[in-house]
């Protein structure tokens, strides 16, 4: 994807602050960080969601992920940490790379998070569960 930056990025014509790189993924800090420490995992390949990837793919990334967090927790001494990922443009993905965000959080950072849960009926809940098993791929 000649156009994508974060092809770019892990291509090495533009620069980044590296942390981690392997066969598979490259993890470099945030340029626009929301927090101190924010950190993105972004595979090699090319994906614009977590949806085309094959499963070893998603394992293979996301195998990474647990030790990451940690490692970024405890170099900015976090209270917390939020593992992001969001799929298209309407879920907040804002380039369209697949990527992971290590987001250290602290009591009363101001970054918030809503979560508007609502109540739902058990035949709603039956209906949509039966619509993602049709939907399941082997």
């Amino acid at each position: 994807m000649s156009e994508c930056i974060f092809c770019k990025i892990v291509a090495g014509a533009i620069p980044c602050t590296k942390v981690y790189e392997d066969a598979h993924v490259l993890v470099f800090m945030d340029i626009a960080p929301i927090s101190p420490g924010h950190t993105l995992l972004v595979p090699k390949k090319h994906y614009e969601s977590v949806m085309e990837m094959r499963p070893e793919e998603v394992a293979a990334m996301f195998q990474r992920v647990g030790v990451l967090a940690g490692a970024v927790k405890a170099a900015v001494q976090a209270h917390g940490i939020n593992v992001l990922q969001n799929n298209g443009a309407t879920a907040g993905q804002v380039v369209p790379h697949l990527h992971i965000h290590l987001i250290p959080r602290w009591p009363d950072d101001g970054l918030g998070f809503r979560w508007p849960a609502k109540k739902a009926a058990p035949a709603v809940l039956a209906e949509q569960a039966e619509a993602i098993r049709a939907n399941l791929k082997a």
